[in-house]
């Protein structure tokens, strides 16, 4: 039976929500020559229909009723769509029960996840399930784990080509960026912290760089937690508040691609501060700073201004080596902060991917390289303001 829509975008009424309709209203406008179906989804339908009107979204814009907590709402949410986009956090909160839903229906997922802990006790519970009923459940479709996720996929296959063997070390750095993480994943941090706190088992998980590979336990990685000089590229790298997740992600990919970059693969995520002496102090500064999920950044459903969106960046760059000594470097850039403008355009983009260009990828629990691979980056390329580039030392 042929589903009434495409996508719906489950929290269509928050800040992410909206930027991801609006992405939608521009790129595949309904009716247009994409022939895209997609819907806004929320609790509330007075909320929607305003958010609707105040991003000039045609009045016949369809609206779905969709509450995280109503099961019986989740199930008529997944019997009238082929994809579910949600951008609902903290997931642990509000997750469950649509990832259950999705799994038993057969109906696709993307989400914004960044919360290792509850992404495995989702994998353990329902990737069975998903498999049978041919959900395609893809995790971190945003700022987290997209760039990194897809910049290592990218530099593997292009060291294959060239070279005849992957990477045994890859170096992910993120060489600048200008924006803020979003209120959703600041709250991600928070509450996944509070769950460490209470839960042995959750804190050991937080600690396992293979937390996503289930009966997969790969070689020692480094932990990016202090401030070094890195003497690969001869410069000072702090940690990276992303690398948690990030790093789980590219680990499960490679897993979920038969150990495409090697059963002894090593991959770590820091922020290069520079060379020398000021390079080693913006380092340990970054390194001592506490700020993040604080009581003073941005709450779910806030956000930066247009114009501070329009006028982010981000780079990272991967530098890959393989056992016969062979070096090559990727280059990742976006054009929008990373947290909103950026993120907003990724998870449309890999729900459409997802739905028209991956019709090889079954039913189960996915990461956005190991399910949409290189049809992906082309996409963001084309169409979602990213570039990814072989560049020369």
């Amino acid at each position: 039976m042929k589903k009434e829509f495409d996508v719906v975008v489950h929290g269509a009424t928050g800040f992410t929500g909206r930027l991801v309709v609006e992405y939608l209203m521009a790129k595949y406008p309904l009716g247009g020559t994409s022939k895209l179906r997609w819907a806004m989804g929320g609790r509330s339908a007075e909320k929607l229909a305003a958010v609707r009107d105040e991003i000039g979204a045609p009045k016949d814009t369809p609206l779905v009723i969709t509450d995280a907590a109503d099961v019986a709402s989740l199930k008529a949410l997944t019997d009238r769509t082929r994809l579910v986009l949600t951008t609902v956090g903290p997931y642990q909160l509000y997750g469950n029960e649509l990832v259950a839903a999705c799994a038993t229906s057969g109906t696709d997922y993307v989400d914004l996840c960044g919360e290792p802990v509850w992404m495995r006790n989702m994998i353990d519970a329902h990737e069975t399930e998903a498999k049978a009923s041919g959900a395609r459940i893809v995790f971190s479709c945003g700022f987290d784990s997209i760039p990194f996720d897809l910049g290592v996929l990218m530099l593997q296959d292009e060291m294959q080509k060239r070279y005849g063997k992957p990477a045994n070390r890859v170096r992910g750095r993120v060489r600048k960026m200008k924006g803020t993480f979003s209120g959703g994943t600041a709250e991600s941090f928070k509450a996944t912290m509070a769950a460490a706190a209470a839960d042995p088992r959750v804190a050991g998980l937080l600690r396992d760089p293979f937390s996503l590979t289930p009966g997969f336990t790969g070689p020692s990685q480094p932990h990016g937690a202090k401030p070094m000089l890195d003497e690969a590229l001869g410069v000072w790298v702090a940690p990276f508040i992303m690398a948690a997740i990030n790093t789980r992600n590219v680990h499960r990919s490679n897993f979920l691609m038969q150990h495409r970059y090697g059963a002894d693969f090593v991959y770590d995520e820091m922020v290069i501060t520079g060379a020398g002496e000021k390079g080693e102090a913006i380092a340990k500064a970054m390194a001592a700073d506490k700020s993040f999920g604080g009581k003073d950044g941005p709450k779910p459903g806030e956000g930066p201004s247009k114009v501070e969106r329009e006028t982010g960046h981000y780079d990272a760059l991967f530098v890959g080596e393989n056992a016969d000594g062979n070096t090559l470097r990727v280059g990742v850039t976006g054009d929008r902060d990373p947290g909103y403008g950026s993120t907003s355009k990724m998870i449309a983009e890999a729900a459409v991917c997802l739905l028209n260009e991956s019709a090889a990828t079954k039913g189960g629990i996915w990461t956005p390289a190991a399910a949409m691979g290189m049809p992906l980056i082309n996409r963001l390329v084309d169409n979602a303001g990213l570039t990814f580039a072989v560049e020369t030392a």
